[in-house]
């Protein structure tokens, strides 16, 4: 696998999201590669006008302390994007600084994989064997963002995909809005490493307050504050803890702080998920349902079914395909519906919901990468799976066709076990 150099809309941190689980997967496969990790610029325009200066503590190159090949840069911003001079100054000073990193470390004909769709200006200009773009979320249609913030990510995200030899998206609508705009797209869904939660198949003690708990960002583009005012104003001796990243506005902090029985908790250390999972009685998703929220796959789906605990959720985007093993409903009638039916199950579809975590690892989502990388000669050539692959018996050649086919099959068989480090 080729060093990769990654520009992230997020830093390397302790709340994972996709990015991380990727390079995580890469890494362990692959433990000789390397990877630049771009994180958030440290911004010092921002830094003078509020005196944050946090971001400036830390060196802006650094070595993982996790991972040995894994390198974190957040690079300097001088200037505020809010004007074309400014964003230009800041966009030359990205493409100096990552060149500087990736000479630095040594990387050599990287690939370049790019979840900031204001990156663009990188392809072509770090000496990339090819550009990936991958689209997690559908920024334009966030319906907070001022109408002219809204064209520059539309301007930046049409130039991504044109740009791009690979597009990326883990949705079906992302894909649909996408396909006509790129040489080439693939889907690839978000996933979860199901070992990652065994302590969450213990089956919770009954008899005390029940617990609905959310697990994600808190974020008013996603949440449905009227869906979890139902549940906590009708059912008052349950808890509802709302745990993640926080981005409410001080009006949506106020609204949950005015329900007693709602708890707004800190973000949660990937290391603690399970933990944090099995202490709900059933996980909640109330996300609105809009044009946003379905350009979404929510990892939250896919960590929920690992615990294997009940879930109740609306029925948008990712949880709507598993309408067997999550209570669904809309409206606030229809959602608290969906709570007190989760809360009823008697732990009978455990199982079934941890096997279908079990399905959609992480692993296999790299796998999947993997061969469309092979097929553009990115690396190495297309390869079987190496799970069907294993026990087969390759027949006697009978000719010097069928020598030159078996030699090269073999090849490829070699090259996947020297390449996976799970087989």
């Amino acid at each position: 696998m080729r060093d990769i150099i990654f520009i992230s809309l997020e830093n390397w941190d302790g709340v994972w999201r996709r990015n991380q689980f990727l390079c995580a997967e890469w890494m362990r496969r692959f433990p000789q590669m390397r990877i630049l990790f771009v994180g958030r610029p440290r911004d010092a325009s921002y830094a003078l006008r509020t005196g944050a200066v946090d971001s400036f503590k830390a060196a802006a190159l650094r070595q993982s302390d996790e991972y040995k090949g894994l390198t974190l840069l957040n690079p300097l911003k001088l200037m505020p994007n809010s004007f074309a001079v400014g964003r230009h100054i800041n966009a030359e000073l990205l493409l100096r600084q990552v060149n500087g990193a990736a000479k630095k470390i040594g990387l050599r004909n990287p690939l370049l994989w790019i979840n900031d769709h204001f990156a663009a200006h990188l392809v072509g200009h770090v000496g990339e064997r090819a550009a990936i773009y991958d689209i997690t979320d559908d920024w334009a249609l966030m319906g907070a963002i001022p109408s002219e913030e809204r064209q520059r990510v539309s301007a930046a995200d049409a130039e991504m995909c044109a740009k791009s030899d690979l597009v990326v998206v883990c949705s079906a609508a992302l894909e649909k809005s996408r396909k006509a705009h790129c040489r080439r797209i693939v889907r690839i869904s978000n996933g979860v490493d199901a070992d990652h939660y065994p302590v969450c198949r213990v089956p919770r003690p009954r008899g005390g307050a029940p617990v609905f708990g959310y697990l994600g960002s808190l974020h008013g583009e996603r949440l449905d504050f009227g869906l979890i005012e139902a549940l906590a104003t009708s059912w008052p001796q349950c808890k509802v803890l709302m745990c993640g990243p926080c981005m409410l506005t001080d009006y949506e902090r106020r609204l949950l702080g005015a329900l007693p029985n709602v708890e707004v908790c800190p973000e949660v250390h990937y290391r603690d998920v399970p933990g944090v999972l099995a202490s709900f009685d059933v996980c909640i998703l109330p996300h609105r349902r809009t044009p946003f929220t379905e350009s979404l796959n929510p990892i939250k789906l896919w960590e929920y079914l690992a615990s294997g605990r009940p879930i109740a959720a609306t029925s948008v985007a990712g949880f709507r395909d598993f309408p067997h093993l999550c209570n669904l409903g809309d409206g606030a009638a229809g959602f608290v519906a969906a709570c007190h039916a989760a809360y009823r199950e008697d732990g009978s579809m455990a199982a079934a919901r941890v096997a279908v975590a079990e399905a959609n690892s992480w692993r296999s989502r790299v796998e999947d990468l993997q061969e469309v990388f092979r097929q553009e000669s990115w690396i190495g050539t297309p390869f079987v799976r190496w799970g069907a692959m294993r026990g087969v018996e390759l027949a006697e050649p009978r000719s010097e066709i069928a020598v030159e086919a078996t030699g090269a099959l073999n090849g490829s068989l070699r090259e996947v076990a020297l390449e996976s480090n799970w087989r």
